[in-house]
């Protein structure tokens, strides 16, 4: 025996679907909802604090800080409760800062502390270099331990003017100093506006200022950075 289906029996069933997945819909949403609203967000220095319960855990994770295209987990703690593990990730970022202060190498030209390839490569990660002061640290990274003429610099980063370059280069180490929470050297000369990037090479002659040459820490981090 067949059994016929009416048109009124195929719209109830069509609105049944429709509603249950209507219900699905918002059970998702409100999930979703109730999974953000248990992430609480913080900041600590220059990093993005997120903490919440993870699989019964107490978790706190540093991020980089937004606006930054960069969402490379930083660290991680746990605690028995949030607070206790926002405060414990406090403590690992604290330290983490404290023993890359403590193991920058000195540079015997300038007297300055001269960062890590880690620091510098986290730091242009997430500074807002233009395209002409990234063109610069590239083609200065690529020279080597030649470096790079006042001229040919300019002429990488596309400047008509060599003291442009000079000062957009100056800005770029203001940029990474700023990032870095280290303390700038106001710039008396050239060299001390650029010190935390590199350092003029010994000159030809008296005309001769010198090659400008990057810190191989910042040559190495440049490579994989830009």
């Amino acid at each position: 025996m067949t059994r016929s289906v009416t048109a009124s029996q195929s719209d109830m069933g069509h609105d049944l679907f429709k509603g249950m997945a209507k219900s699905k819909t918002k059970t998702k949403e409100r999930k979703q909802e109730k999974k953000a609203a248990a992430i609480l967000v913080g900041e600590h220095g220059r990093y993005q604090i997120k903490s919440g319960q993870l699989a019964g855990e107490f978790i706190a994770r540093a991020f980089p800080k937004p606006p930054t295209q960069s969402r490379g987990l930083i660290a991680e703690a746990r605690g028995a409760t949030e607070e206790a593990a926002i405060a414990a990730l406090h403590d690992v970022i604290d330290a983490r800062e404290s023993r890359r202060t403590e193991e920058r190498r000195t540079d015997s030209r300038t007297g300055s502390s001269v960062p890590s390839t880690e620091e510098y490569r986290e730091a242009i990660g997430q500074i807002a270099l233009s395209r002409p002061q990234r063109a610069m640290l590239m083609a200065l990274s690529l020279a080597g331990e030649e470096g790079l003429t006042d001229a040919r610099m300019a002429y990488a980063a596309g400047y008509k003017s060599q003291a442009s370059a000079n000062r957009s280069f100056a800005s770029a180490n203001l940029l990474i100093a700023s990032y870095l929470s280290v303390e700038t050297v106001s710039p008396g000369t050239e060299t001390e506006g650029t010190y935390l990037l590199g350092f003029r090479a010994e000159p030809r002659d008296e005309e001769d200022p010198g090659n400008w040459v990057l810190h191989p820490e910042l040559r190495e981090a440049v490579r994989v950075a830009l």
